[in-house]
């Protein structure tokens, strides 16, 4: 797996090559700052870019716009942006790609190598990877505003919300106390309940996890 890294804080930028050089990925270009980061996007076509949402000049949003400028050119390359903070108008336009392959992670989770890692993986694969913290902030407007996500059972918006998470069946089954085959027909019934087209499960699970946290 081939990564780009920006971030403009000179120790978190050399810790995370090092992480992800030791968890076996590929840190092709490392960059402190937006503008750099597209430049080296385009030079070498990553499968990964990590990327602060704040970055200089201005310390607001450069890093979130870059990212998404990347999407919109290069759909194939799969995007996580950190931030120590959850701004739910960064998750909802970073929800707006309908093809899967973003993740919105605080910068304290880290620490958790190994979750970090499977979280990287679960993105480039075509999957979410949401924080926790930015799933229950988004959680309560969409429970509010979308009438379809209303009538789920309480189980079933249990599910869903460990779905965008990011959680395979097996762990969602795990953590419910629930058989896979159970966790599998919940899936599906949301689906239904969502009015999903049929196709692979993998993208479905993407749009479910969408509509979920979007509200739309």
């Amino acid at each position: 797996m081939r990564v780009i890294i920006a971030e403009d804080e000179t120790l978190l930028r050399r810790g995370l090559h090092l992480l992800l050089e030791e968890g076996g990925l590929q840190v092709v270009a490392v960059t402190p700052d937006a503008t750099t980061l597209e430049e080296a996007v385009d030079r070498c076509r990553p499968d990964l870019v990590i990327t602060d949402i704040r970055m200089p000049p201005t310390h607001t949003d450069e890093g979130l716009q870059a990212a998404l400028r990347i999407r919109r050119k290069h759909a194939e390359i799969a995007v996580v942006v950190l931030s120590q903070h959850v701004q739910r108008r960064y998750a909802n336009e970073l929800l707006a790609s309908p093809h899967g392959k973003v993740g919105y992670l605080l910068k304290q989770r880290i620490a958790d190598v190994d979750t970090f890692l499977g979280d990287l993986r679960q993105v480039v694969a075509g999957g979410t990877a949401l924080d926790p913290d930015v799933v229950a902030v988004m959680v309560a407007r969409a429970r509010l505003s979308d009438r379809a996500v209303r009538s789920l059972t309480p189980r079933q918006q249990q599910v869903l919300a460990l779905m965008a998470e990011g959680r395979s069946n097996a762990r969602i089954a795990a953590e419910l106390f629930l058989t896979e085959k159970a966790v599998v027909q919940h899936t599906s019934r949301i689906y239904d309940a969502l009015n999903l087209p049929v196709d692979s499960d993998s993208h479905r699970r993407v749009l479910a996890v969408m509509r979920y946290l979007s509200g739309s």
